[in-house]
């Protein structure tokens, strides 16, 4: 019985079409013109009768049967790719790339990612951090680690961690304080939240969860955009932040900052893992995913 096939040029355009959200891209990437991509999906459109992609705001969008089509070609890609690199006997290497909040990046995940990189020795990590919103398919993004479930309501968004906030600081400077009202404005240390992290708690919050009405006046202490630069500014001494455990959780554990008041509060959103729908299949993605959701 002879089988049906697409035709596998257009098929092999359209997956990388697809993967990288540009004609553009994907005629760099196979070496041919746009305008050769363009017929290679006129003609795989043609012969499945449907439209594939749909443009908007510059974008390229994959319409539901697109979806379908790309799942399974970039699955039977995936497959020709990993056994030709068996069959002429060089390692097999899967690219990882994750995006992902500086402040995540720089106090948690990197403390993390050699466990997952020595269990997965064939992945290569691209590790790049920035602010959301990112461009997943422009930028060829695998994952995205956010704040929030909200941000790309397009995607596949898996919650892994609820993370909370108290006071910190220094192992010696809380010495005296015998409630949260011993602290003095001029001893905090403020975060500036962006306009999307307007869920994150401040001081006023903190105090207003225990009954208790403050509203710290800012320019007397220290103030940062940055919540892991304004963790670094505790450890140094410099005075009493709100801290996420998350970010501060080796600190904690190791002595070297101490949280001298009982009461946490929780953020608003759990952090959150992203992808593309059309990484459902993809191993590394799903292996990464399952590793975060068992932190």
């Amino acid at each position: 019985m002879s089988r049906k096939l697409p035709p596998l040029n257009a098929l092999k355009a359209f997956e990388a079409s697809a993967r990288l959200g540009s004609f553009v891209l994907a005629a760099a990437e196979l070496n041919v013109s746009p305008s050769a991509i363009s017929q290679h999906i006129k003609k795989l459109e043609d012969f499945y009768g449907r439209q594939l992609f749909i443009r908007h705001n510059n974008q390229l969008l994959l319409t539901d049967i697109a979806r379908t089509v790309h799942a399974a070609s970039s699955q039977m890609m995936n497959g020709l790719a990993e056994l030709t690199e068996q069959l002429l006997g060089g390692p097999v290497r899967s690219n990882l790339i994750v995006s992902v909040l500086p402040s995540l990046a720089v106090r948690w995940l990197n403390r993390r990612l050699p466990q997952f990189l020595e269990a997965h020795p064939d992945v290569r990590v691209d590790l790049r951090l920035e602010e959301d919103p990112v461009d997943f398919f422009r930028n060829r993004i695998d994952v995205r680690l956010c704040y929030g479930e909200h941000l790309y309501p397009e995607f596949v968004t898996v919650p892994f961690k609820r993370d909370r906030v108290t006071a910190m600081c220094r192992r010696g400077l809380e010495v005296g304080w015998e409630s949260p009202a011993s602290l003095t404005d001029d001893r905090l240390i403020h975060v500036a939240w962006r306009a999307g992290f307007s869920s994150y708690p401040e001081w006023s919050d903190w105090f207003a969860s225990q009954g208790l009405t403050s509203h710290p006046r800012r320019e007397l202490g220290h103030t940062t955009d940055t919540s892991s630069i304004a963790v670094d500014l505790a450890c140094s001494g410099m005075g009493v932040v709100l801290g996420q455990e998350m970010l501060a959780e080796t600190e904690l554990a190791s002595g070297e900052l101490v949280a001298p008041f009982a009461h946490w509060m929780p953020l608003q959103y759990d952090y959150c893992v992203v992808h593309a729908e059309s990484n459902k299949r993809n191993r590394i993605v799903g292996e990464f995913v399952q590793w975060l959701a068992s932190r």
